[in-house]
Parts: structure tokens; sequence; C-alpha cells
């Protein structure tokens, strides 16, 4: 038992005592001179006057504490208020506490480089700091208590945040004295409340912007010269009259400038579609009819893998831009053939869930090492340059995926076993589904007679 506890319970005690020993009095009074009751009941009365007295003076006190002194009584009563005493000491230490911490957390937010806002459960405003008013125009007496997404209308924060996936940021435009483009994160934390960082990234969007716009402007200088150049070289290897030492190197000069044509025309779709910027259109794609096609184009080619397994699951349309998408399954298919040996066997599925909508190809071929496959979507990224040069690919093929795929509102994931093949799945969220489905039968006969759920060999 504690100090403070041994006191009170001395107190109390003591109290208990008095009060005995006052009944005893009240009744020996009463025994001598008569009527003991009511000794006894003026004793009691004049005993809870006392106590409601000091009840009065504490009551005072508590109410007034900040201008009086504590009120001078014994017995429990002392005890009471030393125990208020101490709890209030207590209070005013944590309160004082908590003001220099908040002070303290006030200042360091204050000289963040970054903006950061506190927000509820109802994605309302509770506090923001200098950087944040500044950068998304808020005002502090008039936006608190706000909707975020009521002042910053901008559709793709909006969706960023309805759709709860807080992975990665979103960078909006917004003309503020010129263009300013900002980074938004939202970090929940607490039960409900998020952190919203904003982060101005002007300067590494306008060099982003500078980049693509390099690369598309050499990418359209280059493609004429280099037009040239295979034209000449096209002349010169049916021409009979050339030299047969010469026929070598001139085959080797046409491969080369096969592969420089395609990486160029990498680049500028790649360049086209970074420069897009807003969410692809919604025309409805006939995902089957297209992988039928692209089947058809592998079959055709002289050196492939041995089985090509197409299985569709649905026959729901996609809503998007047909050229993009097309992009992005014809470059995981290429990159499929191209790493899987004669013997091995390429599987593309189409399914459509309750989450949306995906497309998986999967190979038996080389697999990727584990620490390389963060990096597979990087421009000019390639886990075997030596074995890419010999392929002719130009390290742009996933990156394009990738954003054909933002453009949709997917995203990539990639599940690779070294030595044992790779699978790379598409996913599409379910806003990018067409609701209507083509009549079986039109599949039966497009698609050569084969089961929307079986499968389809080479």
């Amino acid at each position: 038992m504690t100090e403070s506890r041994r006191t009170l319970t001395s107190a109390w005690s003591f109290a208990i005592l008095r009060l005995l020993a006052l009944l005893a009095i009240a009744t020996a009074g009463g025994l001598i001179f008569g009527r003991p009751l009511v000794w006894i009941i003026v004793v009691l009365a004049a005993y809870l006057c006392l106590q409601l007295v000091n009840l009065f003076r504490l009551d005072r006190w508590l109410r007034m504490r900040n201008f009086m002194e504590p009120p001078d009584v014994g017995g429990a009563w002392a005890e009471v208020i030393a125990q208020v005493v101490r709890l209030h000491r207590r209070k005013r230490f944590h309160k004082q506490r908590m003001m220099q911490l908040f002070r303290e957390l006030r200042r360091s937010t204050a000289a963040m480089p970054d903006g950061v806002i506190v927000l509820n459960a109802a994605r309302e405003i509770l506090w923001f700091n200098r950087t944040a008013g500044r950068l998304l125009e808020l005002r502090r007496k008039a936006d608190l208590g706000l909707r975020i997404d009521n002042l910053i209308r901008v559709p793709d924060f909006v969706r960023y945040l309805d759709e709860q996936d807080y992975s990665s940021p979103v960078v909006i435009s917004r003309s503020v004295g010129g263009e300013l483009y900002l980074s938004l994160r939202v970090i929940p934390y607490g039960s409900g409340q998020q952190l919203l960082l904003v982060r101005d990234v002007t300067r590494q969007a306008k060099l982003e912007a500078m980049r693509r716009d390099f690369v598309a402007n050499a990418s359209h200088e280059l493609r004429s010269p280099l037009t040239v150049i295979s034209g000449y070289l096209d002349a010169l290897s049916d021409d009979a009259s050339v030299d047969p030492a010469w026929q070598g190197p001139v085959r080797e000069m046409r491969r080369q400038a096969e592969r420089m044509t395609a990486i160029i025309n990498d680049l500028l779709e790649l360049s086209k579609l970074e420069s897009a910027g807003a969410e692809a259109g919604e025309n409805e794609i006939d995902v089957a009819g297209l992988l039928a096609l692209l089947r058809k184009e592998v079959l055709a080619m002289p050196e492939r893998p041995r089985e090509f397994v197409l299985r569709l699951d649905s026959d729901a349309k996609l809503l998007g831009e047909e050229a993009e998408i097309h992009s992005a399954f014809a470059n995981l298919i290429a990159n499929a053939v191209k790493y899987t040996p004669a013997e091995g066997q390429i599987d593309v599925r189409w399914w459509v869930d309750e989450e949306g909508a995906h497309l998986a190809v999967r190979d038996t071929g080389i697999g990727i090492p584990s620490e390389h496959i963060p990096r597979l979507t990087e421009r000019f990224y390639r886990v075997d340059p030596g074995r890419a040069r010999k392929h002719g690919g130009s390290g742009l093929g996933l990156s394009i995926v990738r954003h054909a795929l933002q453009r949709h509102g997917g995203h990539l994931d990639i599940d690779s076993v070294e030595g044992r093949g790779s699978t790379f799945t598409c996913h599409f969220p379910l806003r990018r589904v067409a609701a209507r489905e083509r009549d079986r039968s039109a599949h039966l006969a497009d698609f050569g007679g084969y089961s929307r759920s079986g499968t389809e060999g080479s």
C-alpha cells in the first residue's frame, strides 16, 4: 500500500472514531439529563452541518481554485483536498507538456519543405501547415472543417481517394502563378485519420517533359535518314551485280537497320503514352478477337515454342484504347516467344471476376532472377543484355506495357522462377469491363470451334 493510501485510510479511521465518540458523548448526556434520542439527533445534526460547511468550502474552492488557496480543514476532508491538489498539479503538468509537444510539432511541420494536412475519417481538414496552404491555396479560417475533395476538384485526386490505394502518390497539375505540379500521398493512421503529404514536383515534371520531348524529337529525326538507309540496303540486297563478298555485310546492315527501326518505333510509342496524360478513352475492345489475332501471328512465326494455349474464360469486352491494349498484349506475348525454347509452352488466359479483368501470359522459358523483377518495367532495362541483343529486344517493351496499363487504370504483376518460366498478369479495374458480352456461338465460329473455357493448342 502506498503512502497516500495509508494516510487516507488513517484519516477515515480517525473520522469514524470521532463520530463514534460524539455518539457516545451524546448517549451519555442523554442518560444523565434524560431524552437520549434528542441528544443523539442534535449531535448528528451538528456533525452534518459541519460536513455541509466543509463540502461548501470544497465546492467553492474547486470552482475558483485558480484564484483561491485550498480551505484549511482537517480529517478526511484534508486528504480529499490534498488528492485534488495532486491531481490538478499532475493534470497541469501533462497539459503543459502536451502544449509544448504540440508547439514543437507545429514548428517542425511549419519548417518542412513539404505540405502536411491532417484529415479525419470524413476527409475533413483538421489542420494544415503553411506550405500546404501555399501550394493548395487553403485558408486557415475558411477551409478548416471542409472536405479536401471539395477543395481539390481534380478527377485523378478524387479517384485516388475513392480507390484507397495509397501505395504510390498521385501527381496533379494546378495553375498557381504558373504551371504547378504537385505530388499528393495519403498516409492512414489512427482510427480512420489520414495525413496528406503535398510535395512540389514541378521541376521534376518539367525535366521529365523535356526528356520526353527530346526522345520524341530525336526519334522523329532519326526515322527519316534510317528509312533512306534501309531503302538503299534493300536495293543492294536485291542487286545481282553486287559483289558476293558484300552480301553478308549487307544482310547484317539490314538486320541492324531493322533493329534500329524497331527501337525508334518503340521510343515513339512510349513517348506517345507518356505524353497522353489523362486516362484512356472507353471504346469497346474485343479482347477475345484481339488475342486470337495475336495467336495467329505467333503460329505464323518460323521460330516459336511448340505449344501456344489460349484460354478464354470470359467474352467480356474491355473499355479503352485498342491500339494501346494491342501494343501491351503483343509485347507480353512477344517476350514470351523470345525467351521460351522451341520445346516449351506459352499459356494465355483472359478472365473476369469481382475485382476486374485479367490477362495472364505464362511461359516455360528461362525465367527471371528475383532481384531483377522490380526493375523490369524501367526503360532500356535488360536482365541479360547479350541475349536481348541477340533477339533484337529494345528494353522498352515492358515499359510500354506498364504505361499502357496505367492509362487504363491497371497494373502489371510479374511472377518468375529462374529456369522454370515467368507469368505476366495484367489487371484492369472493374469499371474498365463492358457490361455486355458477345454470344458464345460467335466465339466458336471466330476462333475455330474451341470452347470458351477450354484450351487451344498450336
